[in-house]
């Protein structure tokens, strides 16, 4: 199972390499999110218990556009990124 390890680790410096500098700054970024994402499994259990809890306490569900609103964007400054 390791040796299956190190050949994927390999094989995928490999593919790194005939990355160009743009594309490997974006693979970068994904893989510090995934890392991220995989730290800490229990507090990722704690958000959802936490959510699920105020949900049954009658908690209010609120829309993305509303969300949005709310920060003061709308929603075509959201879908083309413009700014003001």
């Amino acid at each position: 199972m390791a040796g299956d390890l190190t050949q994927e680790r390999q094989e995928a410096q490999a593919l790194l390499e005939r990355l160009s500098a743009e594309k490997l700054r974006v693979v970068r970024s994904l893989l510090e999110a995934i890392v991220d994402d995989e730290e800490d499994p229990d507090e990722d259990r704690r958000a959802v218990a936490a959510s699920r809890e105020y949900f049954k306490q009658g908690g209010e569900v609120m829309s993305f556009e509303q969300v949005v609103a709310d920060l003061g964007f709308t929603m075509d400054q959201v879908r083309g990124g413009k700014r003001d």
